[in-house]
Formats: C-alpha cells, sequence, structure tokens
C-alpha cells in the first residue's frame, strides 16, 4: 500500500510558495507498526533522538547523575542559556574533569544572551550535556577519556548494542554524527521501536521535570515536554515522541529541514488524542508564522495524517 507522506506548506500571503514532505511510522508498545504517513521504513540517522538512549546506557556503564537536572542535560540539544551550561559543568564537575576533557566541537550558544561574553566552546555546543555524561560513565567505568567518541570505544560498543537489541536489528550502519560521536542509520519504525523503550524510565522523568534543559527558550522539545508525552528532536528534520501508555510516533521531513517538524508531530498526536497538544505553548509551533517585512503575512500549516493500517 502506497501512503501519501504529510505535507507541510509554507502558505504566503494565500499562496503555497514551498512544501515539506514529511514520512511518519507509529509504533504500539509493543513495537508493531500502526500507522504510517508516507515511507514508514525510510531510513534516517538517529541522531540526537538518541540521546535518552545513550544516556540510559552511560547509567549502566556506572555514571550516576546527581540529580535529575544531570540527567536531563544528558538528553539535551540545548540552547547553551546560562542553566544549560551550569548543568554540563556541574555533571563534569561530580566526575571530577573539567570542561577540557570534552571532545564535542567548539561552537557559539544557539540562543546567546547578554551573560555570554566568551567566544567558541565546547561547553557551549549543543550536544554537550551528552559528552559530559559520557565522560562521567567512562570515569565511573575505569575506561579511557580522551577516546570515548572512538566507535570501538566500550561505552560506543555497549551503546551500539543497546540500540541494536531495541531496534531488533542484527547489524545497523554506523554514522559519526555532528559532534563527532557514533550514531546509527535505520528504518523510521525502527527508530521507533528503539524510542518507545523511553517511557517510564529515569530518562523519561528527568526530561519532563526539567523540561527547559532539553531544549530552552522556543524550541519546540521543551513546548511539547509534558507529563504523557516524551519528546527529543534530531538533526535533518527527525522527531522521536512517546506517549506514555500509548504509541509512539516518529517523523521525519524528507528535505532535512527542522520548521515542518512542530505541525506535522502536532498532527501526527492530534489523531492519537487531541488533549497531548491542546496546551496554548504549542501555539508557536502548530501553525508557525511566516514574515514579511518583520510581520506575519502567512503560516506553515500541516496537510494529510498518518493512516492506521
Amino acid at each position: 500500500m502506497t501512503l501519501a507522506p504529510i505535507t507541510v506548506e509554507v502558505e504566503r500571503n494565500g499562496r503555497v510558495e514551498s512544501e515539506h514532505l514529511v514520512d511518519v511510522a507509529v509504533v504500539d508498545a509493543g513495537g508493531n507498526l500502526v500507522a504510517a504517513a508516507g515511507d514508514a521504513e525510510r531510513r534516517a540517522a538517529f541522531r540526537s533522538s538518541a540521546k535518552p538512549l545513550q544516556a540510559a546506557a552511560a547509567r549502566e556503564a556506572g555514571w550516576v547523575p546527581g540529580d535529575e537536572r544531570g540527567l536531563a542535560i544528558a538528553c539535551a540539544s540545548h540552547n547553551g542559556e546560562p542553566g544549560h551550561l551550569d548543568a554540563v559543568c556541574a555533571v563534569l564537575s561530580s566526575a571530577g574533569l573539567g570542561e577540557d576533557a570534552l571532545r564535542c566541537p567548539r561552537a557559539w550558544p544557539l540562543r546567546r544572551t547578554s551573560a555570554w561574553t566568551g567566544g567558541e566552546t565546547r561547553v557551549a555546543h549543543n550536544c554537550s550535556g551528552k559528552h559530559a555524561a559520557m565522560l562521567a560513565a567512562c570515569a565511573a567505568a575505569g575506561w579511557p577519556l580522551e577516546s570515548y567518541r572512538d566507535p570501538g570505544h566500550p561505552l560506543q560498543r555497549a551503546i551500539l548494542a543497546r540500540l541494536q537489541r531495541l531496534t531488533s536489528l542484527p547489524t545497523l550502519p554506523v554514522l559519526v554524527d555532528g559532534c563527532g560521536v557514533p550514531t546509527i542509520l535505520a528504518p523510521l519504525s525502527a527508530l521507533a521501536r528503539a524510542f518507545a523503550s523511553v517511557a517510564g524510565s529515569a530518562e523519561a522523568a528527568a526530561m519532563k521535570a526539567r523540561p527547559f534543559l532539553v531544549g530552552g527558550t522556543d524550541r519546540f522539545d521543551t513546548a511539547l515536554l509534558s507529563e504523557t508525552v516524551v519528546t527529543k528532536g534530531g538533526a535533518e528534520g527527525l522527531s522521536c515522541t512517546v506517549v506514555e501508555g500509548g504509541p509512539t510516533v516518529v517523523a521525519k521531513s524528507r528535505d532535512g529541514a527542522a520548521r515542518p517538524l512542530g505541525p506535522a508531530v502536532i498532527a501526527c498526536l492530534e489523531q492519537v488524542d487531541p488533549t497531548l497538544v491542546s496546551s496554548s505553548r504549542l501555539d508557536p509551533f502548530r501553525n508557525p508564522p511566516v514574515l514579511g517585512g518583520g510581520e506575519p503575512v502567512g503560516a506553515l500549516r500541516a496537510r494529510g495524517a498518518p493512516t492506521w493500517l
């Protein structure tokens, strides 16, 4: 059966200026594909959507987060706001490490404030929380610190084994993520099976308790996180969302753009239960405005929805 992808239209002054096509896979709690839009078997890199699973592997290796703040920042793709940077430094400090141990690239904060007076730093990189947690796990396990990003490192082998088990795939192509650690390539349906494991986990509890740390100001993940929904976006237009006690929704834009994810994911969750996305804090992401001269002249709108199989 050929299914149409969700189309997110970019409307300007009443005219469709462009379109984003979004593939969707929805699995139930047992990992069975129950709904789809477009190609549920299209392969995508897990990228930052894998962070809660990587954090779980870090805990299994021996990392004991000091509090929910440390676990939330390990799952984050943060803006680099002061609270984010403090949380990253606290994870490093608890392991007896400094910022110089990080091996993520140097970067500007995604959202610079007046408090930022420096240049590019490793701690400001949006993945620095994940890297800090990986370092803390290596310190706890007695594993090498300098090479923690290498695919052959014990921590990365443990993460890959976890992902193979959760995706139910015996082999997974391994790529290099933008921050330098390994990431996997797998069908959207397999990524959904893996992300479903986040439900009820310590990572989910920390993300729900500290949604600001997971993203930050004006971020979709922070707005969508709630008592019943755990979500994590990834680069190249990927979004993974699990409903506690319900299905897991994975959406991927074919062009890699992030801007259609809000409308597309909200449209999917409305099918599951409209109350999941009824909060007014989601309004800026439901139909993001298109600007002309600094004023709204249109909006992004999702057309279509997953077909239930």
